[in-house]
């Protein structure tokens, strides 16, 4: 499974757990626009840890926050060596 894909299905399953309208997921679409609240977010970062093997938030020096989708699904395409 891509990281896009792994992203858009987590993104979904803690939806669905948490009874969130998610809106549709598009690069462009901000973060908190999503329908999704801070303990989702939370939610999806430990579990893509899990899926991926890493946190971009804890392995940056300095890490730009996403601000859209798209920016949340380049943090974790871009792994560190």
């Amino acid at each position: 499974m891509s990281i896009r894909a792994t992203v858009l299905s987590q993104f979904e399953q803690v939806a669905r757990e948490q009874k969130r309208k998610l809106a549709p997921l598009s690069d462009n679409l901000k973060l908190l626009d999503s329908g999704l609240d801070s303990l989702s977010f939370a939610l999806i970062v430990m579990r893509m840890e899990e899926a991926v093997g890493f946190d971009p938030f804890d392995v940056a020096d300095e890490v730009r926050f996403p601000v859209t989708f798209g920016d949340f699904v380049k943090l974790y395409e871009k792994k560190p060596s």
